[in-house]
C-alpha cells in the first residue's frame, strides 16, 4: 500500500469513527495531558514552570519556613479588626503571633524528620534540608527540643486562658504527621483547622468575643487554599508522595473548590453585615474579595499552579493591587 492509499484510508476511517471511539493505541482524552503533568512536564498550553532551586538560607532558618510566617501574622490578629483599640489586647495579640511561629516553626521541623525519604522523591521538597542533606536529623531535633523550650516560655506569659488554641494545635498536627495526613478530606481539613486555631488564639488573647462568621470564613478561605495546593501537588508529582492524593482528582477538586469559595463569600458579607461592627458600607468590599477568589481560582485551574498559596497571595503583582484596594477601603470604613 503506498502512502498515499494509506492517508486515504486513515482520513475514512476517522470519518466513520463513532463520537467519542478510540483508535487502538490512541490515549485517552485528557491522558497525554495528565501523563505529562504525571512526569512534570508541562501539558499543552500550560505555562512551563520554573525549576526549584535549593533556599539560599541557612538550613537551620530554611528549616523552619520563614516564608510560611505570614500565615500567623495574617489571621491571629484578625479579632482586632473592627474592636476598639486597646495597647494591651494588641500586645497580648502580637505575643500569640509569636507562639504561634514557633508552634508552626516546631511543626515544620517535625513534619520534616517524619518525611525525609518521601521529601527525596519530591521534585521541590527534595530541595529542604534534611532532604538535600544540607542538614542533619541529629541538628533538627536539638533545634526542635529549642523551639519547644521557647514555646513553652510564651505559652507560660500568655496564661491559661489563651493557651488551649496552642496546646490543640500542637495536637491535631501531632495526630496529622502520624498518620491522618494519609486519609483523602481529613487531611485538608486538619490543615485548615490549624488556621481556624490561630483564630481562636487571637481571639483568646485579645478577649474579643469570637465572632461566629469570621470563623466560618477562615476556614473555608483555608479550605480553598489548601485544596489548590492539593490540585497542584496532583499533577506536579501524582499520588507517590503524599498517599491521600490517591482520593482526589482534578474533576473533584474543581467542584469543591468552588463550592468552598462560594461559602467563603457567603461568610464574609454575613461577618460584615452582623459581627464585625464597622459600617454598612464595608460592604462595598465584597468586589475585592470576589476578586480575590476568582484570581486565586485561575491561578490554580488555568495556570495550573497554587502549590505556594502564600506566594500566591503575597507575591502575585494582581492579587496585590486587589488586596491593597480591599485594605484602603476597610481603613478608610474603620476610620470614618
Amino acid at each position: 500500500m503506498t502512502a498515499l492509499e494509506k492517508q486515504a484510508l486513515d482520513e475514512q476511517t476517522m470519518g466513520e469513527r463513532a463520537p467519542g471511539e478510540r483508535v487502538p493505541g490512541e490515549p485517552a482524552l485528557g491522558e497525554t495531558a495528565l501523563g505529562e503533568a504525571a512526569r512534570g512536564e508541562p501539558a499543552p498550553g500550560e505555562r512551563e514552570r520554573p525549576a526549584a532551586v535549593p533556599s539560599r538560607l541557612p538550613a537551620p532558618l530554611a528549616l523552619v519556613r520563614p516564608g510560611q510566617w505570614a500565615k500567623n501574622i495574617l489571621v491571629v490578629p484578625l479579632p482586632l479588626l473592627g474592636a476598639a483599640w486597646q495597647w494591651e489586647a494588641a500586645g497580648r495579640v502580637l505575643l500569640a503571633v509569636g507562639a504561634f511561629i514557633l508552634a508552626s516553626a516546631l511543626v515544620y521541623v517535625i513534619n520534616d524528620i517524619s518525611d525525609v525519604e518521601r521529601d527525596r522523591r519530591h521534585p521541590v521538597k527534595r530541595h529542604r534540608p534534611l532532604a538535600s542533606g544540607r542538614m542533619s536529623v541529629r541538628a533538627a531535633v536539638v533545634e526542635a527540643v529549642t523551639l519547644a523550650v521557647l514555646l513553652t516560655a510564651a505559652m507560660v506569659v500568655l496564661g491559661s486562658a489563651a493557651v488551649w488554641p496552642l496546646a490543640l494545635y500542637l495536637a491535631v498536627n501531632a495526630a496529622y504527621s502520624w498518620k491522618l495526613k494519609h486519609f483523602p478530606l481529613l487531611d485538608v481539613f486538619i490543615v485548615a483547622t490549624g488556621f481556624v486555631l490561630r483564630l481562636l488564639g487571637g481571639y483568646e488573647a485579645s478577649g474579643h468575643p469570637i465572632a461566629g462568621w469570621l470563623v466560618v470564613t477562615v476556614l473555608t478561605l483555608c479550605l480553598v487554599l489548601i485544596l489548590g495546593k492539593r490540585r497542584h501537588e496532583l499533577g506536579v508529582s501524582g499520588t507517590g508522595h503524599r498517599p491521600a492524593l490517591a482520593g482526589y482528582s482534578a474533576q473533584f477538586l474543581d467542584l469543591v473548590l468552588v463550592l468552598c469559595a462560594g461559602l467563603t463569600m457567603v461568610g464574609y458579607l454575613l461577618f460584615l453585615r452582623s459581627e464585625s461592627g464597622l459600617a454598612a458600607g464595608t460592604l462595598l468590599t465584597a468586589p475585592c474579595a470576589l476578586f480575590a477568589l476568582f484570581r486565586y481560582l485561575q491561578i490554580v485551574i488555568v495556570d495550573n499552579d497554587g502549590g505556594n498559596p502564600v506566594h500566591a497571595l503575597l507575591k502575585d503583582r494582581v492579587m496585590i493591587a486587589n488586596s491593597s484596594l480591599w485594605a484602603g477601603l476597610l481603613l478608610a470604613f474603620m476610620v470614618v
